[in-house]
C-alpha cells in the first residue's frame, strides 16, 4: 500500500476531495463485474482534466506506482479490478459531451462519457450512436475503447473500433498524443489510434475521443423465434439475411428465457415451448419490407426451422422483445456465472457449439449451463451456473479446469478465447490459444514502448 506522504502529494495533482481512501470506495472501484479477485487498491483518484491524468501518470512513474483505469466498471474479464495496491483512476468527472457536429456526423466527448448519454444526445439530433449493449446505461466510452465494445448490433454495425475517428491520449511515459484527428482518409503511416483500441489501459489511458454517428434507424422492427434445435437457427439466420439488412440476431437458450421469465418483469413471447430462441432486428421502413420478413418467417416454419414466432407491433412491444435478450446477463448474476465469451466464423458455429456442448455435458452433469450471445457474428456465450451449496472458490476451480479443452477446441477452429469482454486477469493465461508466440511478444514489445515503466494497468492482457 502507498505511504501516506505519496497520498498527499496525489491529492495535490487533483482538486480537493478527489482523493478517497476509505474502505468503501477502495471496495467499489476496486473491482468490475467480475467476482474472481479480490479489490485491494490503494486509492482512488479523481481527475478533471487532461493536465491532471498527465500529472498523475508522471508522479506514478517518478515513484512507480501501478495504474489502473476505471471507468463503468461493468467489464466481465477483470481488466479494470485493482487487486495489489495500484491507484484506479476514475474517469467519473471527465464526463462531458463536448461538441457534436451535425455535419461530419461526430460526437467529441471527454472518456467519462456514459454510453446512454451518447446515444442520447444523438438522439436528439436526429442521429444515431448504434455500438449498444445490456450495459450502456453505465458503461463509458474510455471503457468501450479500452475494450473494443461489441454487443446487438455489430453484425451491422461493427464494434466500437469502428466508429472512433481520433482520441487524444496520455500513454504511459506521460506524452499526450493526438491520434488521428478525425480524418476519415488519412495515410500518412502507422494509425496508433488502433493501437489503444482493445488495449485495456495498458499502453495508456484515452481521455478523449471523437466518436462517428449514423443516421438513425427507421421503424426498428424485431422478431423472436422459436427453433427446434440449435441447427434450425443457421439456416433462420442465412434466409433472412439475403433479403433483409438485419441490425442484429441473437440467440438464446430456452434455460436463459425461463431466468428472465421467473423475474416476471417481461412477458413470454408465445406460449410455444421450444429449445432455443433467435432474436433479430431490421428496419421496416416500407409496409413491404415487413411483409417480406413475414414471408421469409413462413418460409421457416414450412422448412420445419421455426415452431412459433411474433413481429414486434409497436415501440412497447419492440422494448419487451429486447428485454427477453437484455435482461438475461443481470439475471443470471445471481448464480455468479462462470463466463466464456468465445467466438468463431458464422459458418463454423453450429460444429463449434456441438463440439463445446459434449465438452460441458461431460464434466458439468450437474452444473446448469445457459447459453445466448451474438450468433450473428459468431459470439457465443457460455454461463456455467454456480449451485447454491457450492462456495464461489470451489466452483470456480472446478470451472478452470476444463478451460484449456474449452480453449483447444477455440483454437481448433481458429476461433478468439475472448471474443469482445477482452483478455484482463480472467483470460490472460489462454491469451495462446487465439495469439501466437511472435503476436505476444510483439504485443509486449508495443507495451514497452508506450510504457517503459510497466505502470499501466500492470498484469492485464499478459502478466
Amino acid at each position: 500500500m502507498l505511504h501516506a506522504a505519496l497520498i498527499e502529494e496525489l491529492k495535490a495533482l487533483v482538486e480537493p476531495g478527489k482523493v478517497l481512501t476509505d474502505a468503501a470506495s477502495l471496495e467499489a472501484y476496486g473491482k468490475d463485474w467480475t467476482k474472481h479477485f479480490a479489490p485491494a487498491p490503494s486509492a482512488i483518484v479523481f481527475p478533471k482534466s487532461i493536465e491532471q491524468v498527465q500529472a498523475i501518470v508522471r508522479w506514478a512513474n517518478q515513484h512507480k506506482v501501478a495504474l489502473v483505469p476505471s471507468g463503468g466498471r461493468t467489464g466481465l474479464s477483470a481488466a479494470a479490478v485493482a487487486a495489489h495496491g495500484e491507484v484506479v483512476v476514475s474517469f467519473d468527472y471527465m464526463n462531458q459531451i463536448l461538441e457534436i457536429n451535425e455535419f461530419d456526423r461526430t460526437a467529441r466527448c471527454q472518456a467519462g462519457v456514459v454510453t446512454k448519454q451518447l446515444q442520447l444526445a444523438a438522439e436528439e439530433k436526429g442521429l444515431y450512436y448504434p455500438v449498444d449493449f445490456a450495459s450502456s446505461g453505465s458503461s463509458q466510452i474510455g471503457g468501450n475503447i479500452g475494450t473494443n465494445a461489441g454487443g446487438i448490433k455489430v453484425i451491422r454495425y461493427g464494434m466500437t473500433r469502428n466508429w472512433v475517428a481520433g482520441m487524444k491520449v496520455v500513454t504511459g511515459a506521460g506524452d499526450i498524443l493526438e491520434l488521428n484527428r478525425d480524418l476519415i482518409k488519412n495515410a500518412t503511416g502507422y494509425d496508433l489510434r488502433q493501437l489503444f483500441i482493445g488495449a485495456e489501459g495498458t499502453l495508456g489511458f484515452v481521455v478523449e475521443a471523437t466518436m462517428r454517428l449514423e443516421r438513425a434507424p427507421k421503424n426498428l422492427t424485431a422478431m423472436v423465434l422459436g427453433t427446434p434445435d440449435f441447427d434450425a437457427i443457421m439456416p433462420v439466420l442465412h434466409a433472412f439475411q439475403s433479403k433483409l439488412d438485419l441490425t442484429a440476431f441473437e440467440f438464446f437458450s430456452d434455460k436463459a428465457l425461463a431466468k428472465v421469465l421467473a423475474r416476471g418483469d417481461v412477458p413470454a413471447p408465445f406460449d410455444t415451448p421450444c429449445p432455443f430462441y433467435a432474436l433479430l432486428e431490421f428496419e421496416a421502413s416500407t409496409e413491404e419490407v415487413a411483409n417480406d420478413a413475414l414471408a421469409i418467417f413462413e418460409h421457416c416454419v414450412e422448412q420445419g426451422w421455426v415452431l412459433d414466432g411474433v413481429m414486434s407491433q409497436s415501440e412497447q412491444q419492440l422494448q419487451n422483445l429486447w428485454k427477453l435478450r437484455e435482461y438475461i446477463s443481470e439475471t443470471i448474476s445471481h448464480w455468479t456465472p462462470y463466463k466464456n465469451d468465445i467466438s468463431v466464423t458464422v459458418s463454423r458455429v453450429p460444429a463449434f457449439l456441438k463440439d463445446i456442448d459434449a465438452i460441458v455435458e461431460a464434466n458439468y452433469p450437474d452444473f446448469e449451463v445457459v447459453w445466448f450471445g451474438h450468433i450473428g457474428d459468431g459470439n457465443l456465450h457460455l454461463n456455467i451456473l454456480k449451485p447454491d451449496n457450492m462456495g464461489k472458490d470451489e466452483f470456480f476451480a472446478k470451472c478452470a479446469t476444463v478451460n484449456t479443452w474449452v480453449f483447444e477446441t477455440v483454437a481448433k477452429y481458429n476461433g478468439s478465447i475472448s471474443a469482445e469482454h477482452g483478455v484482463g486477469m480472467t483470460k490472460r493465461d489462454y491469451l495462446g490459444y487465439s495469439r501466437s508466440e511472435a503476436e505476444i511478444a510483439c504485443m509486449k514489445a508495443v507495451k514497452a514502448v508506450f510504457d517503459p515503466n510497466g505502470i499501466m494497468n500492470p498484469g492485464k492482457i499478459f502478466a
